[in-house]
């Protein structure tokens, strides 16, 4: 049984178009450093916004909260529906928080057309906040492509790779590819509801709404095909192995701000936990989608590791390496049990601070030496020890060293895996082995052993810009590593009623949507 909070406000919608309103007030600035104030008074503006959600979301619920409803297209069953429950909740924080982090970043690192790269990175995080927190999935899909259009200008113009401008093609037209197939999918499950509402005489015969369609049995056949055309809609974004060849090149040749974003946002991997498992649950625990996607995840995790070891440039290395992770959360996602649910979502948000910390990293890095080769470095951390205890530590919850938010995470990702088959998890642990070889084989090249020529003596330390990112990313992983229960307390709810839902789904039992009225 579902519940459904309202809050008193919108929070949500101001959460989604405040960043959209002061993307529009930028473009009525001139003076430089006024812009970039105000760009950072928005953006923590909507970081308070987005903690008072997590600090009123009740845990251990999964009801959906903080709802807003409004009519958009009656007639065609669409609707303007918010809310957020523990499977998305955290998401919104992430979001908000990388956002502030990346103006922060960007403040002395752009230097070109800096107006217009604040509104987008600005409507960024408009789109991203509308993915997280629609229930309606034309309103999802809205989103979905809308975020392409910041994407795709933050890669080509701000980019500082020779192939920007491919990268930026490349990344819009896979993603566009999945969107496709994941409409139809979509537009499927609108007519199986619409069957269903005429055999039963409902007044509203369509519906998009994600509350309204899992009252709605789907036959088997039918919920395959449709799982495979979401599933390739999310697994371009994701992207799951072998759909993720833009990814190394998006994530190098773009700027650092849309790496952040890139890598730490898992929205693919969101969207089965958000609609694919609740709506499809017959299809997602068939033995044979189970098994096709499995195979692809272990294949992503090994895969991703071994090209990551052999990489010489930083960011193509974290490129592979969100590979790698990437197919640690899908074997979580598709173990279909609690610890797996759990270990995947809390991967995906542990991703946003230790990848993203990562490739902030790599920022800092090619800011000094104007490259991320490994041939630029060598002894680094005699000339920035602060930088590369900061790095080594990043990377140390990376690759889920015990204390760090990634061993949680993978913890129970590996947990779920061997309670489901052993051979999964048998596989995907050697993928903890090369995440650290990688990465400690880089780290003690670039950074240990003797002052390289090529490193300046003049070459500065972490300012205090810098510091504030890493110090900030750092406390987050110790937070997160150390006392996980806050964050595990705020997706428990959710998870439980999901893996109820995929255990009854060959009963087929049908769920009430209660609107409960705001306190």
């Amino acid at each position: 049984m579902l519940e459904e909070f309202s809050f008193g406000f919108p929070i949500l919608s101001y959460l989604i178009f405040l960043p959209l309103a002061g993307a529009a007030v930028l473009w009525l600035i001139e003076d430089e450093d006024l812009l970039k104030t105000t760009t950072l008074g928005i953006t923590l503006v909507e970081l308070a916004l987005a903690c008072l959600v997590l600090v009123r979301f009740v845990p251990d619920s999964a009801a959906m909260q903080f709802a807003e409803h409004a009519r958009w297209m009656p007639a065609l069953g669409i609707g303007y529906h918010l809310a957020v429950d523990g499977i998305s909740v955290l998401f919104v924080g992430l979001t908000a928080f990388l956002t502030v982090l990346v103006v922060i970043y960007s403040w002395d690192t752009v230097r070109n057309q800096v107006r217009l790269y604040f509104m987008a990175l600005l409507a960024l995080e408009t789109t991203t906040m509308g993915i997280f927190a629609s229930i309606d999935l034309i309103l999802f899909f809205v989103f979905w492509e809308l975020m392409l259009i910041p994407s795709y200008f933050l890669i080509k113009l701000w980019g500082g790779g020779a192939e920007r401008h491919y990268a930026a093609l490349k990344y819009v037209l896979y993603t566009l590819l999945g969107s496709v197939f994941m409409l139809v999918g979509i537009a499927l499950l609108d007519i199986n509801y619409h069957q269903w509402a005429v055999t039963h005489h409902l007044d509203h015969v369509y519906s998009f709404d994600l509350l309204e369609l899992l009252s709605v049995p789907i036959p088997l056949s039918q919920q395959i095909l449709i799982f495979w055309l979401m599933f390739m809609g999310f697994a371009f974004k994701a992207p799951v192995f072998p759909f993720h060849t833009w990814l190394p090149d998006a994530l190098v040749e773009g700027p650092i701000g849309m790496a952040v974003m890139l890598a730490g946002m898992k929205l693919g991997t969101y969207g089965f936990l958000r609609f694919t498992f609740p709506l499809l649950p017959d299809a997602s625990k068939s033995e044979g989608v189970v098994s096709i996607v499995m195979v692809l995840a272990l294949a992503a995790i090994l895969y991703g590791a071994v090209v990551a070891l052999v990489q010489s440039d930083f960011k193509r290395l974290l490129a592979f390496s969100s590979i790698s992770h990437l197919g640690f959360v899908v074997v979580g996602l598709f173990a279909l049990n609690f610890q797996g649910l759990q270990g995947s979502l809390l991967t995906m948000i542990n991703l946003g601070f230790s990848t993203a910390g990562l490739f902030f990293m790599a920022g800092f890095l090619s800011t000094r030496q104007q490259s991320s080769q490994l041939s630029s470095f060598g002894g680094f951390a005699k000339q920035v020890p602060l930088l590369a205890s900061f790095l080594l530590l990043i990377g140390m919850a990376s690759i889920g060293l015990p204390g760090t938010n990634g061993f949680v995470g993978e913890f129970l990702i590996l947990l779920g895996a061997f309670k489901a088959k052993w051979w999964y998890g048998a596989v995907a642990v050697t993928g903890v082995i090369f995440g650290a070889a990688y990465f400690l084989w880089y780290y003690e090249r670039a950074m240990l052993g003797p002052l390289s020529k090529n490193i300046s003596a003049t070459i500065k330390d972490l300012h205090m810009r810098e510091i504030t990112i890493a110090l900030s990313l750092s406390v987050m992983i110790l937070w997160i590593g150390l006392y996980p229960s806050p964050f595990l307390r705020m997706m428990n709810g959710s998870i439980q009623a999901l893996v109820d839902r995929l255990d009854r789904a060959k009963v087929a039992s049908v769920d009430t949507v209660i609107h409960v009225p705001a306190k």
